[in-house]
């Protein structure tokens, strides 16, 4: 499963391509995960909470995060603990083209 974080339109995304959703970057500094207050993380069309006690995530339809909290589903741990670690896994910086 692709890995996004929160993110405008056209913004690159860690696998090279665009990201799935239109939130843009003022959205996106604002948003948080509202029973945590703790970041999110974009995967595919949800936003997971940062948080492993809630495990919350959030889903995107028609490019709108629906936060929810009645909406939102809890994550297993395992689901959750790969997403988490997906996150912090260093990512590829494209090299520079030789002019």
């Amino acid at each position: 499963m692709p890995r996004f974080r929160v993110g405008g339109p056209g913004r690159a995304s860690a696998n090279g391509g665009e990201e799935m959703s239109g939130i843009n970057d003022e959205l996106r500094k604002i948003m948080e995960c509202p029973v945590a207050h703790t970041p999110l993380v974009q995967v595919g069309d949800w936003l997971y909470s940062t948080d492993p006690k809630t495990r919350r995530k959030y889903r995107i339809q028609d490019g709108i995060p629906i936060m929810l909290i009645e909406e939102s589903q809890v994550a297993d741990p395992e689901e959750f603990e790969r997403v988490m670690a997906e996150e912090t896994k260093p990512r590829e910086t494209p090299e520079k083209e030789a002019s």
